[in-house]
């Protein structure tokens, strides 16, 4: 396998993920994002935040411009295009962080590429448009390869689960995607009930078998608000319960909004578990 799961290059920056688990700060610059919705859609706001995450500690910026939460309006694709464009031309010109674009969509994922973003993040694993896959490939970009289903619906969960993120890998690599280009996500949230959630953050170990780095991305989301009965502006704690599971999982990476409470986690729970 060599140093696939072990070294990635985003952009400009080198990744080791030997004992470290990285911060993927969230930059919603959606008007109905679940959490933060129309907080960041300004430009002057969206670059304020992106710079605030830097400084906070974030490795990578996950920009997206249309919300994923459950019971979402999906937009265009030439509507995204024209949130995403201006922010990040903003943000590549201000900040020295490798970016991320969160979109399912070619088109978007083309437009964002050319205007500087260095990874595509997508919810579906390249198993919604058959076109994202060589986008990527033909750009050079890293891949997020999210799991996601249209309904819960499994005979045997976990092992479902896996089946579905060897398949988007394959999808990945057929366009001509490398093999330290491609990040997994087990997709906490999307298409599975709360118990299934649960069984994916409390099997992550299992899935970095599969041998590619891990992402997680559970941060606010229904998994701890069901688990905590708490609205999703208190759900920070839960969250850094969530990621400090990644840390002792050896994930890559964990998406999140409060970049500086994870970023402390993160660093708290390497210091118990490796140094000596």
């Amino acid at each position: 396998m060599g140093t696939r799961g072990v070294r990635m290059k985003i952009g400009q920056r080198e990744f080791d993920f030997t004992k470290k688990t990285y911060v993927m700060g969230i930059l919603n610059i959606t008007p109905d994002s679940f959490s933060d919705g129309g907080k960041w859609n300004r430009l002057d706001q969206a670059l304020f935040r992106a710079q605030q995450m830097e400084e906070e500690g974030a490795a990578v910026l996950d920009i997206g411009a249309e919300s994923t939460r459950p019971g979402y309006t999906p937009i265009s694709a030439e509507e995204e295009i024209e949130r995403l464009m201006p922010v990040i031309e903003k943000v590549k010109a201000n900040i020295s962080l490798p970016i991320s674009v969160d979109t399912y969509k070619s088109k978007v994922a083309k437009a964002a590429l050319c205007a500087g973003a260095d990874m595509v993040n997508d919810i579906w694993g390249f198993r919604y448009d058959a076109e994202m896959a060589k986008a990527a490939a033909n750009a050079g970009a890293v891949c997020c390869l999210t799991h996601n289903r249209k309904k819960a619906e499994y005979q045997d969960f976990f092992q479902e689960l896996a089946a579905d993120l060897r398949e988007s890998v394959q999808i990945a690599k057929n366009a001509g995607v490398s093999d330290d280009a491609i990040l997994l996500d087990p997709g906490i949230g999307f298409g599975k009930t709360y118990e299934q959630n649960l069984e994916a953050l409390r099997n992550l170990g299992q899935l970095k078998k599969i041998g590619y780095p891990l992402l997680l991305g559970a941060s606010r989301k229904s998994v701890v608000g069901l688990t905590l009965n708490l609205p999703v502006s208190k759900r920070l704690e839960g969250t850094l319960v969530t990621t400090v599971f990644a840390v002792m999982s050896q994930c890559a990476f964990v998406r999140v909004h409060d970049v500086k409470e994870n970023v402390r986690a993160i660093k708290m729970a390497e210091a118990i578990l490796y140094k000596a």
